[in-house]
């Protein structure tokens, strides 16, 4: 008999197995193996008087209505949350939607971009970005490639060069230890200024740039965008350069020409006036490389270092002001620079916001004598908001020329 019914439910569950049941059998115990540990776990439980462990689900879930019967409001994951504000930017209606950017408000988040994208930053982010644009490195000298904005001595609320030379010094020399390596200054430029800024690795070589420098051998080269085309397209400009204060409903001081000729009272002639004890000796050389929709690429070489000598020459005795200069397009007023609507139809830019162009002032080319009295000559790659106003005003390039 016994024999009968252990074949009968091993048919049965043959039978069945085709369509995925589990097989019960009080007779056949190896059938329900799952069902016998369960019975077991709930039995030993019960005789011991241990309340049989909750799962992590299980436990969870008993929080919640814990929480829900207090009145407390459960705390939402993260995925729950992030599927709510979608669900809320859905129901809003098309009024409230974000409105679309307008190629004015994305031309203006590029020139934010490239001017304060490093000013105040940590030290060393400042330093990883110079170490990538070093030029050129001997055992004298380092020449990097200065960013827009950044000042090269200390400038306050502002990360500049000279504070993370130790930094960058450190990174240039594999990051050792107890290293000697160091690097100065020697010729800074302005904070508006980008491009080749010379450092040198010893103090003996900074007194050597600098004999270079007073005997007029370190040559600069710098490249502007103008507003307005020089007449005539190449020369130089001779007239010394004051500091003066501006009076007024905003009070400040800028450098301005201090001639040392006039046009006498005839006006067919010149006359010399006494030169000011305070003006310094100024020399600009300057060539125009193309012009293009009222606005001009000039390449600048100084031959003396005044405060800020190519940008008075060019607004007060050219009447052709750097693009962005909005110190000096203006004499007795503190504001941005005025441009004529063909410019700003080209620039993509209204007149409200060109307060944020940058100062289109590039060292492109840094030439000078080395210790080992070889010639170094560096040139700089344009920024990337220079090219862009290069080919938003066409000016052509000299090696792009036919």
């Amino acid at each position: 008999m016994m024999n009968t019914v252990g074949i009968a439910c091993r048919e049965w569950k043959h039978g069945l197995s085709k369509f995925g049941q589990r097989i019960n059998c009080p007779r056949c115990p190896e059938l329900a193996p799952s069902l016998s540990r369960v019975r077991s776990t709930a039995v030993k439980a019960a005789d011991t008087g241990e309340k049989p462990r909750l799962r992590a689900v299980d436990l969870a879930q008993k929080v919640q209505q814990e929480k829900l019967k207090s009145g407390e409001k459960p705390r939402l994951r993260a995925v729950d949350l992030a599927q709510k504000v979608q669900q809320e930017k859905g129901k809003r209606p098309a009024a409230e939607a974000d409105p679309p950017v307008s190629g004015q408000q994305r031309r203006v988040t590029e020139l934010k971009r490239f001017s304060l994208q490093l000013q105040n930053v940590h030290p060393n982010v400042l330093a990883k970005h110079l170490h990538k644009s070093v030029l050129y490195q001997d055992k004298d000298l380092v020449i990097i490639n200065k960013p827009y904005g950044v000042p090269v001595r200390e400038d306050s609320g502002v990360t500049s060069i000279s504070s993370v030379l130790p930094v960058l010094s450190k990174m240039m020399d594999g990051m050792k230890i107890n290293s000697d390596f160091q690097l100065l200054p020697c010729l800074g430029l302005e904070k508006e200024t980008s491009g080749a800024l010379l450092l040198a690795r010893r103090e003996e070589v900074v007194e050597h740039i600098l004999n270079l420098n007073r005997n007029n051998q370190v040559q600069i080269k710098y490249w502007v965008i103008t507003v307005g085309v020089p007449v005539p397209s190449e020369g130089v400009i001779d007239i010394p350069v004051i500091e003066r204060e501006v009076t007024g409903s905003q009070p400040h001081y800028k450098m301005a020409l201090s001639p040392l000729f006039r046009m006498n009272d005839a006006g067919d002639g010149v006359t010399k006036v006494r030169a000011n004890r305070q003006a310094h000796s100024a020399v600009t050389k300057y060539r125009v490389i193309d012009s293009s929709n009222g606005c001009s690429l000039v390449e600048l070489q100084p031959y003396t270092r005044v405060k800020h000598q190519t940008r008075v020459h060019m607004a007060y005795a050219l009447t052709c002001p750097i693009l962005g200069d909005h110190k000096y397009s203006h004499w007795s007023k503190l504001a941005p620079q005025k441009l004529p609507e063909r410019v700003l139809g080209k620039l993509g830019l209204q007149q409200s916001k060109i307060r944020y162009l940058p100062l289109h002032l590039l060292a492109r080319q840094l030439t000078l004598q080395g210790t080992n009295q070889a010639e170094i000559q560096v040139s700089c790659p344009l920024p990337k908001y220079f090219i862009q106003t290069l080919n938003r005003l066409q000016l052509t390039l000299p090696d792009k020329k036919d």
